[in-house]
């Protein structure tokens, strides 16, 4: 028996190790391990758990109709899987083990050790690409090192996805009569490790729907991304970030879909959709990162001398933060939808990671897992690589004194401020043309139910670029 163990890949189509899994007549089964205390341990948001495992039942019910076997495993840490999965291969009869690369340094010393416990089964163990469009790897330098620097990456990996093209694998057909399946909510014991399983109803699962989305956002969207994709009151964006963490749609099917759209791939900027694509491959070039430099899943920066910064640990200011509480409101309705929802628009991640790394000079560690502890779309590289990038630690070609200024990326992005009276309901009635500073209209009301601003900015900023240039010392 051939088994596909997945992961991170949580799809029936362009899935290179179902895929490979299914090719000749063997029977093949699916496996999936819930590793609750590693969970924790990695701060994965319990909205991505349930997400997670709502597209685990609904993956394990389409498997099931085509003749495979989904198999649950609950294994608490990373380091006793390897034990685990060679006794159900031998209990099973496994022969071939098939499952795509994880790029995390726990989850691939979790492989390798994997592959050495099944060796001595005589199983035999097949890592495949399948959360890249290009594996780490395949884009190199012209001395043939891997990138460091983003614009360089972009422009080689057009090149070499031009050069080599993809292949969008189809979903497996029907491998033998269909085959019962018990749902995650009936097993006592998947409740037990992980409490109540109800997903949120605004993240319905399931391919169907992933593809959905992407279809929508490429007709209704896609032309208009890059003067539309920095507002957050405006569905300018994909909102496919949830599915790719989950792997329910892949990037590979992403550019495929926009290539289909466009009937033709955008090279630059010039040209229409390219600024989504673009996003997409700094997707894959933090990804890249995280395998190039894997001190980067130990909380280290990717500067290295940035290690010396002074950072604060102040934990009143950090749980202001946290909260929603610091007085400048976008950074306050951000903060309290990501709380409230499980996600957050970009532009809005950026702009709060900067007011916490420049503005109260918190370290940048904090925030990425505080992000991580709400994310739905909790992706240690995209989440990693945009803290760094916001704290000035990071892969960024840009100086280390650019520092946001939270009041006018409000007034730039949230204009009118139908997105901050959303989240901050003590400015619902609040005009617009004092909704980013509102404390003098709120004096002038005689309220003092929103709190008065954490920070002077622009005293702030001078502190974080003092900071940074003690470096050079």
């Amino acid at each position: 028996m051939k088994l596909v163990w997945l992961r991170n890949d949580l799809r029936l189509a362009d899935n290179p190790a179902l895929r490979h899994a299914c090719a000749g007549d063997e029977p093949v089964a699916a496996l999936f391990i819930i590793s609750p205390t590693q969970w924790r341990q990695h701060k994965m948001a319990s909205v991505r758990q349930r997400f997670m495992l709502a597209q685990v039942d609904v993956l394990g019910r389409e498997l099931a109709a085509l003749g495979m076997p989904l198999h649950l495993l609950r294994v608490e840490t990373f380091a006793e899987v390897p034990a685990a999965l060679a006794d159900l291969c031998r209990e099973h009869g496994v022969t071939q083990l098939y499952a795509n690369q994880a790029i995390e340094i726990d989850e691939q010393r979790r492989d390798h050790a994997v592959s050495a416990a099944l060796a001595e089964q005589a199983v035999g163990c097949h890592w495949l690409n399948g959360c890249c469009v290009l594996p780490p790897g395949r884009v190199l330098t012209g001395s043939g090192e891997m990138f460091k620097v983003f614009t360089p990456f972009s422009r080689a990996w057009l090149k070499a996805l031009d050069e080599e093209g993809f292949v969008i694998h189809r979903a497996p057909a029907p491998r033998g009569e269909p085959l019962p399946w018990q749902p995650l909510a009936e097993r006592a014991w998947v409740d037990e490790a992980l409490g109540e399983l109800t997903a949120d109803p605004r993240w319905p699962v399931g391919e169907a729907e992933a593809r959905r989305r992407l279809n929508d956002f490429l007709e209704q969207a896609v032309l208009d991304y890059g003067e539309t994709r920095d507002f957050p009151a405006i569905a300018g964006t994909s909102v496919l970030s949830p599915y790719l963490a989950a792997g329910i749609i892949s990037p590979r099917q992403c550019v495929a879909a926009l290539q289909q759209r466009l009937g033709y791939r955008p090279q630059s900027k010039a040209q229409p959709g390219f600024v989504w694509l673009n996003e997409l491959i700094w997707r894959e070039f933090y990804r890249h990162l995280l395998v190039l430099i894997p001190t980067l899943s130990m909380n280290r920066p990717f500067k290295p001398e940035t290690a010396a910064l002074p950072w604060s640990w102040d934990p009143d200011a950090f749980s202001a933060w946290c909260e929603g509480r610091t007085g400048y409101p976008i950074v306050d309705a951000a903060m309290r939808c990501l709380n409230a929802t499980g996600w957050m628009h970009n532009r809005l991640r950026m702009i709060v990671a900067s007011f916490l790394t420049k503005d109260l000079h918190i370290h940048w560690r904090l925030g990425e897992d505080y992000f991580m502890s709400r994310l739905i779309d909790g992706d240690l590289a995209a989440n990693n690589g945009g803290w760094q990038w916001a704290a000035g630690t990071g892969a960024d070609a840009a100086p280390y004194f650019r520092v946001f200024n939270p009041t006018t990326q409000g007034q730039r992005f949230d204009p009118q401020g139908e997105f901050i009276r959303t989240w901050v309901t003590e400015l619902a009635d609040i005009p617009a043309a004092y909704v980013h500073q509102p404390h003098d209209w709120l004096r002038l009301k005689g309220r003092q139910d929103y709190p008065a601003p954490m920070v002077d900015h622009s005293v702030a900023r001078v502190r974080a670029i003092e900071m940074f240039r003690s470096l050079e010392k």
